[in-house]
């Protein structure tokens, strides 16, 4: 009879495990544990140690370091130092991850390893991992023993849940690799919308950032790689800086920087020193409301280039498109097409020089303030007298920048 009870017991622990969860709640679970995960991620690692966007109470500090510990066996310094040479080195071939020279599928499907690759070359983590947590957890604990973590993880789940916590556990261990390591290296890198032409392929995802806790901003956060809040239109919600302000209004979190807001003037008539400060410190969103006027003028030109220039759709789709690039990352095959497109509308061959004089002002780093002003001030009245409106309704936009 007592081996019988025990067995029978110990089936039942097998079972069901000591919280005796229905399958529901296991799946509440498991959502909530993998949240936390993300959320220890992009706060901790990411916002805080890598980019230093904002600070820490020792609580939440100590409860991230200790729940990454337990749920992913990532070492602080390691994950810091890499995501900052990923920075350092966008899109090269020092880049640790990028799809645009390691291949999609790699960095999709194999994200995790290239990290534990890059997280060997201890020229990296010496480079780039200064400044990340060097106490005696630190060293004793969380780096000396980063796999002990998930092996209590794995005996933690097993006891709430019996044999099917297993499954919850390996839930846990593939989350970051394929959340992280793969849909925002890989995808973030290669599909999705861009609000911003920043030097890399950076691009947003979703601009819902709530599964993977705002880091679906991918292209947000590439351009102001410092800023704590990763969302930055109307449309666009960053759940990881919800947090951050929640845990900054009771005193457990303080912010050090985020993207900049534009301000306007309406009354402003002269672009002045205010005004180039700025726009230099804005450009990026410039540039953006930039290329909506570009469109603004493609769309007038376009009844003009079907019927009278006579150029075929497809043609004029492709140019549409590269007309929105950066000009300075065009093939020579690009433009080359764009010096056809602009035999027919020298329009749009203006607005797509000024975009490159423009773009010129704040990349002339000898020039003294007074010089780039009046670099400004005279951009501004040469697109004012080019009888194009776009560019006219543009320029007149500009100078209220304050």
């Amino acid at each position: 009879m007592i081996l019988s009870s025990i067995f029978e017991a110990s089936l039942d622990f097998l079972s069901a495990g000591i919280s005796r969860a229905s399958g529901w709640q296991v799946f509440i679970f498991t959502m909530i544990v993998t949240h936390i995960t993300i959320a220890s991620v992009t706060i901790f690692l990411h916002r805080c140690q890598a980019h230093r966007a904002l600070e820490l109470h020792a609580i939440p500090s100590h409860f991230f370091r200790f729940w990454l510990w337990l749920t992913t066996g990532q070492v602080t310094k390691e994950w810091a130092a890499i995501h900052r040479k990923h920075h350092a080195k966008c899109e090269t071939e020092e880049d640790p991850h990028s799809p645009v020279t390691r291949g999609i599928r790699k960095v999709l499907f194999e994200g995790a390893e290239l990290y534990r690759a890059e997280s060997k070359n201890r020229e990296t983590i010496e480079k780039y991992g200064h400044g990340t947590p060097d106490d005696w957890l630190e060293r004793n604990v969380y780096t000396k023993y980063s796999g002990l973590g998930v092996v209590l993880m794995l005996f933690i789940d097993v006891l709430l849940f019996g044999v099917i916590g297993i499954t919850v556990w390996a839930v846990q261990m593939m989350w970051i690799p394929i959340t992280a390591a793969g849909i925002i290296n890989g995808v973030g890198h290669y599909w999705g919308y861009r609000n911003y032409d920043c030097v890399d392929a950076s691009t947003n995802i979703v601009p819902w950032g709530i599964l993977i806790g705002g880091e679906e901003l991918h292209n947000n956060h590439h351009t102001f790689g410092t800023s704590a809040k990763l969302s930055s239109k109307w449309y666009e919600f960053d759940i990881g800086w919800m947090y951050i302000r929640m845990m900054e209004i009771i005193g457990l979190a303080k912010i050090r920087k985020i993207a900049p807001q534009p301000k306007f003037d309406r009354q402003k008539l002269i672009a002045d020193l205010d005004t180039l400060q700025s726009v230099i410190a804005n450009r990026y969103e410039v540039m953006s409301k930039y290329v909506k006027f570009l469109k603004r003028a493609w769309h007038e030109e376009l009844a003009y280039l079907k019927e009278k220039a006579q150029l075929e759709s497809g043609f004029l789709n492709s140019s549409k498109k590269l007309l929105q690039r950066e000009p300075c990352k065009l093939e020579a095959t690009h433009q080359q097409q764009l010096s056809e497109l602009f035999v027919h509308s020298k329009a749009l061959k203006t607005m797509h020089e000024m975009r490159v004089e423009l773009g010129a002002i704040w990349e002339r780093s000898h020039a003294s303030r007074d010089q780039l002003l009046q670099q400004l001030q005279d951009w501004c009245a040469k697109a004012e007298t080019s009888g194009i409106r776009s560019l006219q309704d543009f320029s007149l936009r500009l100078r209220t920048y304050a």
